[in-house]
């Protein structure tokens, strides 16, 4: 039997268990608050913990019978002292009367990260007045919410609380409700770091993600009082939320998946994040002139986009082109790549706060914007040379400028591939520095990290990840693959043949020549397992290839990378998932049985 409570004895907290067979009995002794019982039901749920009953007992206080995930007993000593201590701050909030705690909020109150060592450089700072100066999540009732606006109007949008348009309104309201985002996102973020769960990432080149002001709304529970707050300050939702521009970041059902996924992972709880482009033109925008439709570009950051946060801390070196060289370290001669890039450019990563459905939860979509690394050529421009000095900024922004470039020209066919591993670089160089952050060798990698494939668009993701281990941090091929095939996976998306990417060898080695190298070296080791461990021979040997030879030149089948690297690989529907066994990828199921799956995501706002 544990007991706890407050210093000021105002209430306590005890844990049993052995008053019950099948769960841990939480008694709580405090004075009555109206939704008292709501409050500390909502935080078992937090905790991921099932209430199957609740009594109030006279002189006691009120019992909770709860049991964990698995439907067990908590009868770990840590983990009584982190519920007793999450009730704590809960109730000291409720005794002093004040609204929600955040006791996420505190993983990082008491100057140390998840493994108790103290946070460097923060030995100044006084956490605990920082902690108790936002310790509660802002206040959703509708008095709350329009002071919220109109401080915006005046202190982010400088205008005057007394004239402002809808769209205004609309700018103002989204930038109050995204603070609301933002103290979840913070404490989601702060409670991952301190647990350090297996993270997912979902790597895609597309995110249509619509509208975010009615469906955060919605996913926050608070669309009634904020309509209420916009109808009291003269102006309706219906003509407000029409200001806002649609992120039109993908190009159909597969930006449109990959954005549910988000939304339902988000939902779910689970520990994951989205990386994506931060493209400056969208899909497209339809106009209709003299009865006939027209396309135009989607400049959809006209006006800003207030829910996205710019990290111009968080950047990473992506290169391009060049040549390989060979260094020959230690006393047994290892061999050791160097890859000596022709171009460079930085990747600077925007952050966009994902909600969940009813759960703080709030997961994160980061997408990377290409700047150059030196943004203007001041010994050019004084020698007269102006378009010159500014080339550099140009040619590095056009990576990200638009949604899938015309690819009909070799340029065009260029810039696609140069937008595809400027992503995954910028990703995997994020992923794994926030890895190295808490651990100190990649024997947990595969742990801790789980890599989605949304199509073949972010395949270059599987040499940079073997290049990023072998160049950078010196493993070998074998460890290296081992860690690779472990934490990749792959969604498919067509049953076309057709359709499956592929890209030029001669391309790929002008741009990315040591992953060109990665890639003969990975389709030369499976081509032998298929030969030794298979007894595979002749065509077939051919048609499971990853280079594909054509009467044009050589190619790289971008599918089957994927699917040699990954551990496993799915469709979007059941009859998809059925159809790419028996069609495009007959040769690899009947080898691979068990790397096929199906996955069919639910329906969001």
């Amino acid at each position: 039997r544990q007991t706890g409570g407050a210093k000021d004895g105002s209430f306590k907290i005890a844990l049993d268990n052995e008053g019950h067979e099948d769960f841990t009995i939480v008694t709580v002794d405090v004075a009555d608050k109206p939704g008292l019982l709501t409050v500390l039901s909502s935080t078992f749920h937090d905790m991921n913990l099932n209430v199957e009953k609740v009594e109030y007992a006279q002189g006691e206080g009120i019992k909770f019978w709860v049991a964990d995930e698995n439907e067990a007993k908590i009868e770990d000593a840590e983990d009584g002292e982190n519920i007793k201590q999450y009730l704590s701050i809960v109730l000291h909030k409720l005794v002093r009367g004040s609204n929600k705690a955040r006791p996420y909020a505190q993983a990082f109150s008491e100057g140390a990260d998840s493994g108790g060592v103290p946070v460097e450089g923060g030995d100044h700072l006084n956490r605990e007045l920082l902690y108790s100066l936002l310790d509660s999540y802002l206040k959703n009732d509708v008095v709350s919410i329009q002071e919220s606006i109109v401080h915006h109007v005046e202190f982010t949008l400088a205008r005057s609380r007394y004239k402002f348009d809808n769209r205004e309104a609309y700018f103002a309201a989204a930038h109050s409700l995204r603070d609301r985002l933002i103290e979840r996102w913070n404490d989601t973020q702060a409670w991952l770091k301190y647990k350090d769960p297996k993270r997912v990432y979902y790597l895609s080149m597309e995110f249509l993600m619509g509208r975010t002001f009615l469906n955060a709304l919605h996913n926050l529970g608070v669309i009634a009082p904020y309509q209420e707050a916009l109808s009291g300050l003269g102006y309706e939702m219906e003509n407000v939320q029409q200001a806002e521009r649609d992120a039109a970041l993908g190009n159909g059902g597969l930006g449109r998946l990959a954005s549910c996924f988000l939304d339902s992972m988000a939902t779910l709880n689970l520990p994951a994040w989205g990386y994506g482009i931060r493209y400056e033109y969208g899909m497209f925008r339809q106009v209709v002139s003299e009865g006939f439709q027209k396309e135009q570009p989607d400049y959809w950051l006209t006006f800003g986009y207030p829910w996205e946060i710019e990290r111009p801390h968080v950047t990473y070196p992506v290169k391009f082109y060049g040549h390989v060289s060979v260094h020959e370290e230690g006393s047994d001669g290892r061999q050791n790549f160097v890859w000596n890039a022709g171009e460079e450019v930085t990747a600077v990563a925007y952050d966009n706060p994902i909600p969940g459905f009813k759960t703080p939860s709030t997961i994160n979509l980061r997408l990377w914007a290409a700047k150059p690394c030196q943004e203007f050529n001041l010994e050019a421009f004084n020698t007269g040379d102006y378009v010159s000095s500014i080339i550099d900024k140009q040619k590095a922004e056009t990576i990200t400028s638009v949604l899938y470039p015309d690819d009909k020209t070799f340029e065009g066919k260029e810039l696609r591939l140069k937008q595809q591993h400027f992503m995954v670089s910028a990703t995997l160089q994020d992923i794994v520095r926030r890895y190295k952050e808490q651990h100190d060798s990649f024997d947990a990698f595969p742990e801790k990290v789980a890599m989605q494939l949304n199509d073949t668009h972010p395949t270059l993701g599987i040499p940079e990840l073997m290049r990023i281990l072998m160049d950078e941090n010196h493993l070998g091929w074998t460890k290296s693959w081992e860690i690779t095939t472990k934490v990749f996976s792959f969604t498919n998306h067509t049953v076309l043949p057709e359709a499956l990417e592929q890209w030029p060898v001669s391309l790929v080695e002008k741009l990315l020549p040591r992953h060109m190298q990665i890639i003969y070296d990975i389709n030369w080791r499976f081509l032998k397992e298929l030969q030794t461990s298979y007894g595979i021979e002749g065509d077939r040997l051919g048609r499971m290839s990853i280079i594909l030879e054509t009467e044009y030149g050589k190619m790289v089948r971008m599918a089957y990378l994927a699917l040699v690297a990954s551990h496993t690989v799915n469709g979007v529907a059941a009859i998809h998932s059925n159809l790419i066994k028996e069609t495009i990828f007959k040769d690899f199921f009947d080898i691979f049985p068990e790397k096929f799956q199906n996955k069919t995501n639910g329906v969001t706002q």
